[in-house]
């Protein structure tokens, strides 16, 4: 299957799982939509992506598969260039390793560090180059894609492996404290992955759980002398894994004292 028929084929099965919707009424008799998805997580995604789940056609699932590759419209995505489509595809197949947003921030951080901008090809090369250093002890938070979804991925994907890039030098982090510019780097990413966690997660109180977020707090008790020396990229992917368990203990928290408010 080529890489356009792949992106057509996600776009009919995500208005699939769309075509699903039954309209049910929660315990206090308000009515909402319910899924019963096979390929992906609806509810993530039209609340991530604020859609109106009354009005969507096959059209706007293929606008929406393109936004959710960083594309501005589906006929940009169909009428990329191979290294573009090539790298789509591995971001979305490997999307339970690497989350879309994680990457965005990844990539950004990168061409922030070194005063460059990654061309499709380099950027292509770099994320093979992560893939290939992905850590299974790792677990990320759900992401769009159903375990069917994935199922069918991993039987259409070629017995070849991956062309990796390997840089000359991997950075590390050696000692603590951190430098300024690390620190604010570090502490910058730790807010995006708390507002991606948190917005992905139904708290019960989420604004007062936000009042509790320390991102300083958070690194310094992450880091530690234990880990290190410790490469850059591996910290950046630990912040999601332990922010789960971080956010849940801070609602837990905000929760309790709501509770003794009121």
């Amino acid at each position: 299957m080529n890489h356009i028929d792949f992106f057509k084929l996600q776009a009919k099965n995500l208005f699939r799982d769309y075509k699903t919707q039954k309209t049910a009424l929660d315990e206090n008799g308000d009515s909402y939509s319910k899924y019963v998805p096979k390929f992906f997580d609806i509810d993530a995604i039209f609340e991530d992506y604020e859609i109106d789940n009354e009005d969507f056609s096959l059209m706007n699932a293929q606008h929406l598969l393109a936004k959710m590759l960083r594309f501005n419209k589906w006929s940009d995505l169909i009428n990329a260039t191979m290294p573009e489509l090539e790298l789509a595809k591995l971001k979305f197949v490997n999307q339970n390793k690497i989350p879309l947003i994680e990457w965005d921030i990844q990539v950004a951080r990168v061409e922030r560090e070194h005063h460059m901008v990654f061309d499709p090809e380099d950027e292509l090369d770099y994320f093979k180059h992560c893939l290939s250093h992905y850590d299974e002890s790792v677990i990320f938070y759900p992401t769009y894609l159903l375990e069917k979804n994935l199922e069918e991925m991993a039987d259409n994907e070629s017995d070849e492996p991956p062309i990796v890039y390997d840089p000359e030098t991997i950075v590390k982090i050696t000692s603590l404290p951190l430098s300024g510019d690390d620190r604010a780097e570090f502490i910058a990413v730790a807010n995006n992955v708390f507002d991606y966690v948190i917005n992905r997660m139904e708290l019960l109180h989420p604004e007062p759980t936000r009042k509790l977020w320390d991102a300083e707090g958070f690194l310094d008790n992450l880091l530690n002398e234990e880990i290190l020396p410790i490469d850059r990229e591996q910290l950046w992917t630990m912040f999601e894994h332990f922010l789960i368990g971080h956010v849940a203990d801070l609602a837990a928290q905000a929760d309790e004292k709501i509770t003794r408010m009121n």
